[in-house]
């Protein structure tokens, strides 16, 4: 509430006329000591009704500073809160998959009860237009994970994915009313997002594929396991043989190279973003084999 000056000379005057009443009423004192007690005793009042306006009452500046900054907790809070829950995939990966990226497919299978509720939850719970690009993005790179851990294990035991009829052409993945196969996923969706990390994220159950990481991927965390991923895949020899004038590396450089250009960069340009050697634009470039042999 703002009190207007003209409302604060009102108080002023009400008090004072109370204060010449107490005067009249008074026949204890001499009328020059009541009247320097009541001047004094006026002089108070009047200060303490002004303190406690200005004191009690906001500014409209103030109150409006107030509500802005509560808008904006509010906002900071939502902003940070994960709209779809990947803790029981985090908690199976840790189970189930170690550091290495090696998958105990056997373990998966005593749990099946955990893990299948953990795909119920993906495909009652598709992706909303309020959600961020990072919360999506995360949400189907975990469904692409997941999805080809239960292609796997329903065939399982087998020594390659590849000795499954068609893998990643089969429509088998229902999100919402949809049914989509991996391919769709990988390259309908996520590929379209204009990420080209996602290579080193998306795993297809084969030695020579990117480790499977232990742990969900959550919008919170996205662009740091992005780092963290890339810079893992380029440094493993096994996948990777970086020099500055000669690089052997994964066929999926050759499969996916377009995702690796753009904005005028090509692919030597992002491998130097994250490789430990610099490589030389001249460097003589080879791919190496790739092992298909099931990644446990």
């Amino acid at each position: 509430m703002h009190i207007k000056p003209i409302s604060i000379l009102a108080l002023v005057l009400l008090t004072l006329s109370c204060g010449s009443s107490k005067q009249i009423a008074s026949t204890t004192k001499t009328e020059n000591t009541i009247q320097k007690e009541d001047q004094k005793s006026d002089i108070d009042v009047v200060q303490e009704v002004v303190e406690t306006v200005i004191i009690e009452t906001p500014s409209e500046i103030e109150v409006r500073e107030i509500e802005t900054i509560q808008e904006v907790e509010v906002e900071h809070k939502i902003t940070e809160t994960e709209t779809f829950n990947h803790d029981l995939w985090n908690s199976l990966l840790q189970k189930h998959v170690s550091d290495q990226g090696n998958v105990n497919y056997k373990g998966f299978k005593a749990d099946k009860t955990e893990f299948n509720s953990y795909l119920k939850s993906l495909s009652e719970t598709p992706p909303q237009d309020s959600w961020s690009k990072d919360e999506t993005l995360a949400y189907w790179m975990n469904v692409y994970n997941a999805f080809t851990i239960k292609l796997i294990l329903d065939n399982y035991p087998i020594n390659s994915i590849k000795d499954i009829d068609g893998p990643w052409n089969h429509r088998f993945i229902k999100i919402g009313d949809k049914w989509y196969t991996l391919n769709d996923v990988e390259h309908k969706i996520i590929r379209k997002m204009d990420e080209p990390r996602i290579h080193f994220a998306l795993v297809c159950a084969a030695v020579s594929c990117p480790k499977l990481y232990n742990k969900a991927f959550t919008a919170k965390n996205l662009e740091a396991d992005f780092v963290l991923l890339t810079k893992g895949f380029l440094s493993d020899s096994s996948k990777n043989e970086i020099f500055e004038n000669e690089i052997k590396l994964s066929k999926i450089f050759k499969w996916y190279g377009g995702d690796f250009k753009s904005n005028g960069k090509d692919l030597i340009d992002f491998l130097n973003e994250y490789s430990d050697v610099t490589i030389s634009d001249k460097a003589k470039k080879s791919y190496k084999d790739y092992n298909w042999n099931l990644n446990e």
